[in-house]
């Protein structure tokens, strides 16, 4: 703590990211993904580390900008690009969310960032409950309020727990409340639920946050982006041009455009995730575990014989790192990443002899 500290630093809890261990760990806490990108990303950077990167990277990413737009059959001017989900979201809470004093609307059990970014840019929000099941409610998003909230966001699938909404539901949130901007957060969506991208022509208050970070496997790379209406992405470009013009860098740009081309890798290696969910899923319930149906690279389980805490650190004395998550409600789980079918073995194993020590 400083004295030249600005009057608001003391006041921050920042976010707190999973462990990155020095030692070698099992790392199933941090749902990266279990088999690294595409071949075409390694030689797409190697192509580019030249004399090169001695100029500066392009400002609009306009080549990655174009692909992605074609990916999801939108035009290029609804593509915003940055330096990793965060910091588009960082910019999404801080052009779409600073109205009058109103609040913005979460669920209780979510991403804990949102949080963050609310006592960051003082944007006054209210926490909506998760229902018994762990499912949203969508009621508590689509009544009638006297004055409408600045904005709705959430996690689809949600993070921690993996459970995915249907488009349906994200669509009578969305029709609800046509003055405010309702920011879907897709990190995880390749791995089973439905995007809600195809909604944008017909809601223009939708808002969708991807990140190449887990289904691409280039968290290493900071690379995510938003695709909404024009005139939204023309504000985040205003507020992007105000705090950094140049976010993505040569090679960032390079490798995120080569893994969004590489189809037939991504579509692979997702398949060969969510088959080994399924799989560890089924084996922890053999092992009495209570999984959450999850559409994500991770599981969200709970044993009811034994303390989530215990189990998690019993695990590293195995070397194998699983996330637990102190808050209430969801401190007897364990948010446990896919892995590749024999990490997903070796985590099955170790948790075996721990239940029958």
């Amino acid at each position: 703590m400083s004295r030249f500290w600005s009057d608001h630093i003391h006041a921050l809890e920042p976010y707190v990211p999973g462990e990155q261990p020095q030692q070698k760990m099992l790392k199933l806490n941090t749902n990266e993904h279990a088999y690294g990108p595409s071949p075409k990303v390694h030689e797409a950077i190697a192509a580019k580390n030249n004399a090169n990167l001695r100029l500066y990277p392009s400002a609009d990413s306009a080549e990655l900008q174009h692909a992605i737009a074609e990916l999801h059959q939108v035009r290029p001017q609804q593509v915003f690009l940055g330096n990793g989900s965060d910091e588009v979201l960082a910019h999404l809470f801080n052009t779409l969310f600073l109205r009058d004093g109103r609040p913005l609307l979460m669920p209780d059990i979510s991403y804990s960032f949102y949080k963050t970014y609310c006592a960051y840019f003082k944007i006054p929000h209210e926490i909506q409950p998760l229902a018994e099941d762990f499912t949203l409610c969508v009621k508590d998003y689509s009544q009638s309020r006297a004055v409408p909230p600045a904005g709705i966001i959430f996690a689809n699938p949600n993070a921690p727990t993996g459970v995915a909404l249907p488009l349906e539901s994200i669509e009578i949130i969305a029709q609800a409340n046509p003055d405010s901007a309702v920011v879907v957060d897709e990190a995880y969506v390749d791995f089973g639920a439905d995007s809600a991208v195809t909604l944008l022509n017909r809601y223009h208050n939708i808002v969708v946050v991807r990140t190449l970070s887990k289904s691409y496997a280039l968290a290493g790379m900071r690379v995510g982006y938003a695709v909404a209406s024009a005139d939204i992405v023309a504000g985040l470009q205003r507020v992007k041009d105000s705090f950094n013009s140049y976010p993505l860098d040569s090679l960032a740009q390079a490798a995120a455009l080569a893994a969004v081309q590489d189809r037939a890798y991504f579509d692979e290696k997702c398949l060969a995730i969510i088959s080994s969910r399924d799989k560890l899923t089924k084996d922890l319930q053999a092992l009495g575990f209570n999984v959450l149906p999850s559409k994500t690279n991770f599981v969200f389980a709970t044993h009811p014989q034994h303390e989530a805490e215990s189990l998690q650190q019993q695990l590293r004395e195995h070397h194998i790192l699983v996330r637990h998550f102190k808050q209430k409600r969801i401190e007897q789980f364990l948010r446990i990443t896919v892995g590749t079918p024999e990490q997903c073995d070796t985590l099955i194993e170790a948790v075996r002899k721990i239940l029958c020590a």
